[in-house]
């Protein structure tokens, strides 16, 4: 104990590593990772001072020392970067099931957010979920899939993470698909720069090495389709209200040609061909049917369905189902890198059409007069 107070001195001062020593619990609200060794803050990023020795929580951080002790000359395991709430300082003292996630390293379970997505990780099974949260419904705004995109590649270069669960936290909504007001009323400028994170968040969540999972709990037109799709596997909530399908030709616009293909590679070319000719928003029961999805639950299973599917594709080796992947997704791929610049100009040049601009005007008034 006294080897690894004297270290978590370099985070804590000397009169809180005191203070912890005889039980009386620091009161933080969140542990935030300092240098690889713990540092004590409250949410508003202010240090931590002593909290009245009649602390409710004294005991957890006992707890916690005593499970950091490590063997003499033995360097704990650092603390991933990142913010990790801390369930033993805030909320009634853990049991047993709790205490045992309190086991060092601290981190086995990781959260890292930011305004439009929430990331939690699991170290214990190498799986992330993350939750878009764009209210109301998960419309891909230019912020939102820059911070999907960075989300994704902090995963993606993490050696802890395998696998991932995309999910919503909204209810009823998986995502809308692509934010119009990003598409209308703009300059050519803002267009390709959002053209350019569209692609982003395709190239990214297509050829990731990770196993990934949609759990669809909601609607998915358009782009949430896109999304769901380019995972390796989609599991839906048995709700024929929920629809999903790339309808863009209802919206006057045309969906690309790597859409299309990302399609004919899940449900093949015929039924492509009708689907985005037509602009078909396919319920939950069709979508299985048609193998936009592959397996429908109820709702209140969705999550723990994406969990038990992702143990099943993970018990497979990581490089063999690695090099399989690529090798099946690579030509889908390789044609928009090959293309690319001109994509987002044939977007440019699409969006940017007065009578474009007026089939999107149009719409967003119809979506308005449905509210209201």
């Amino acid at each position: 104990m006294g080897r690894l107070c004297s270290r978590l001195r370099g985070a804590f001062t000397g009169k809180e590593v005191d203070e912890a020593k005889d039980g009386r619990a620091l009161g933080a609200a969140q542990c935030v990772a300092k240098g690889g060794w713990l540092a004590s803050k409250r949410a508003d990023g202010t240090r931590c001072d002593r909290a009245p020795a009649h602390n409710p929580r004294r005991r957890q951080l006992q707890t916690v020392l005593q499970r950091c002790k490590r063997s003499p000359g033995r360097r704990p395991d650092p603390v991933h970067a990142g913010v990790v709430t801390a369930p033993f300082l805030a909320g009634p003292l853990p049991g047993p099931a709790a205490a045992q996630r309190l086991r060092c390293p601290l981190a086995q379970r990781r959260l890292f957010s930011n305004s439009k997505v929430l990331v939690e990780l699991d170290e214990s099974t190498g799986v992330a979920v993350m939750k878009m949260r764009n209210p109301p419904v998960n419309s891909m705004s230019l912020e939102f899939l820059t911070e999907f995109s960075i989300s994704l590649e902090k995963l993606e270069n993490d050696r802890a993470c395998r696998g991932l669960i995309l999910t919503s936290a909204a209810p009823k909504v998986f995502s809308a698909g692509l934010d119009i007001t990003e598409m209308c009323g703009k300059g050519e400028e803002h267009y390709a720069a959002f053209w350019r994170a569209v692609q982003e968040m395709w190239l990214k969540l297509y050829q990731s090495t990770m196993v990934t999972v949609a759990a669809i709990n909601g609607s998915s037109p358009a782009g949430g389709c896109l999304m769901a799709v380019s995972c390796d596997y989609r599991i839906m909530a048995d709700n024929p209200k929920y629809t999903i399908g790339l309808n863009e030709t209802k919206m006057g616009i045309v969906a690309p040609f790597w859409f299309k293909d990302t399609m004919i590679n899940t449900i093949g070319h015929r039924a492509t061909e009708r689907s985005l000719q037509l602009g078909l928003l396919y319920p939950a029961p069709d979508a299985l049917k048609v193998g936009i999805v592959d397996q429908l639950v109820p709702e209140e299973a969705v999550q723990s369905t994406a969990a038990e599917v992702m143990a099943q594709w993970l018990a497979v080796p990581d490089h063999a189902r690695q090099i399989s992947k690529a090798t099946l997704r690579k030509p889908t791929i390789d044609r928009l890198l090959a293309h690319r610049d001109a994509d987002i100009q044939n977007f440019v040049t699409f969006i940017s059409r007065d009578s474009i601009q007026k089939s999107l005007q149009t719409y967003m008034e119809m979506l308005k007069g449905r509210k209201g």
